[in-house]
């Protein structure tokens, strides 16, 4: 959480930044000031993280108390804002570490936020909230992790994985965990979930030019039993194409600001969106199994996203429906990482009573069967994802056992 104070005597620019923040579940606005000659004193008293200073309705006032703000408190980010280039270029040359420009745009205002150094629990020299007794800790910002879900073929498991994946992590208190259903025209999220959202990716797509956090909240929905929360796909098939790349591209850099977890279960069709998705993303998940076509098609897979720099070092193969019923001679995992050329990182057993009945029931596994072989090993791997495995096998010890 980083603790905000901003000081700008024009309420016509105050206000709408003051709401900006307020909107933003990352920020805690410290405190709130109309006078530049006041804003020392208030900062001695509130000791923020960041402070924004507007300087429009005085430059010589406010460059003086951002030259000032420099020389007592080195170490405070200071943010100016103007819709004058030169005197950000003043203010830059007293002290300030980053600038925007008025109006200020949600999505410029949290890129700025998110490169802002951690100052390490707010004290002025240095020291941790929770080396003080009978505080509670601070939290640290968290920067969000966005986890593409992409299947080999259709059929393969990916909603399954997406929605049981983004209940797991939505178990960690420290996680605030989304899932964006971007199979647009067939995405059935809502359904293994057993919820009927009011709004949809259409309509945010609808109303993209007055896209902020408070519509982004109306329109994702909640599942209260487990706290992740869903934007769903369109309801109608004639509004998919309602949806454009900058569409997701801005709805995304929205939600990261938010919610320390992503998840985006992708189409099969390699549409526009979900090249978007997975360019946006930190991690791919391309979902496999240990058959012909299947492992013929991540082969694929990763030639293509090979041929766009930086996409085929996020993929990670996760094995899925491991050591199902097939006929004697089947892939093993040692020959399916030959014939793909890349270690699979993680396996998910097959577990077809759990996961049928849990999908048909419309509640997850961490609900439905929490004790299943599935749930651990989707368990396993939100921690993994998450750098906390929590005693969990690693993918090569996993292999060694064999689920079959």
């Amino acid at each position: 959480m980083q603790r905000v104070a901003i000081v700008d005597p024009l309420d016509a620019t105050r206000e709408p930044l003051r709401n900006l923040l307020l909107g933003v579940d990352s920020v805690w606005l410290e405190a709130e000031c109309a006078r530049y000659e006041f804003f020392f004193d208030v900062i001695n008293q509130s000791n923020p993280d960041v402070v924004i200073v507007s300087l429009d309705a005085d430059r010589s006032k406010a460059l003086q108390l951002i030259a000032q703000l420099g020389s007592e408190y080195p170490d405070m980010p200071i943010l100016a804002v103007s819709n004058d280039d030169k005197a950000i270029l003043q203010a830059m040359q007293r002290g300030a570490k980053f600038f925007l420009t008025q109006p200020v745009v949600l999505e410029e205002l949290l890129q700025a936020l998110r490169r802002l150094p951690d100052r390490g629990g707010g004290g002025g020299g240095g020291s941790s909230d929770s080396d003080e007794p009978g505080k509670t800790p601070r939290r640290q910002t968290q920067s969000s992790q966005v986890i593409a879900i992409l299947g080999s073929r259709g059929g393969i498991g990916c909603t399954s994985i997406a929605v049981n994946l983004g209940c797991s992590l939505a178990q960690d208190p420290d996680n605030n965990v989304a899932l964006v259903d971007l199979d647009l025209a067939l995405g059935d999220a809502d359904v293994a979930l057993d919820l009927i959202p009011d709004h949809t990716l259409a309509d945010v797509a609808l109303n993209i030019e007055r896209l902020d956090m408070a519509f982004l909240r109306r329109a994702l929905i909640k599942h209260e039993a487990t706290g992740l929360s869903l934007l769903a796909h369109p309801m109608q098939m004639q509004d998919v194409g309602l949806i454009h790349e900058d569409h997701l591209q801005r709805l995304l850099n929205l939600l990261r600001a938010t919610y320390t977890h992503l998840l985006l279960d992708l189409s099969k069709g390699l549409t526009p969106t979900d090249l978007t998705g997975l360019r946006m993303a930190d991690t791919i998940l391309l979902v496999a199994q240990l058959e012909l076509s299947s492992l013929r098609n991540v082969v694929r897979m990763l030639l293509t996203l090979g041929n766009e720099e930086g996409l085929s070092d996020k993929v990670k193969v996760i094995m899925n429906r491991v050591g199902s019923d097939f006929m004697e001679g089947d892939i093993s995992l040692q020959k399916a990482e030959e014939t793909i050329g890349k270690p699979i990182y993680w396996q998910i057993p097959n577990d077809a009573r759990s996961m049928i009945s849990s999908r048909n029931a419309g509640v997850p596994l961490i609900q439905h069967a929490p004790k299943s072989k599935v749930q651990s090993a989707l368990t396993g791997l939100a921690g993994a994802l998450s750098g906390k495995n929590n005693g969990q096998a690693a993918p090569e010890a996993a292999k060694k056992r064999r689920w079959f």
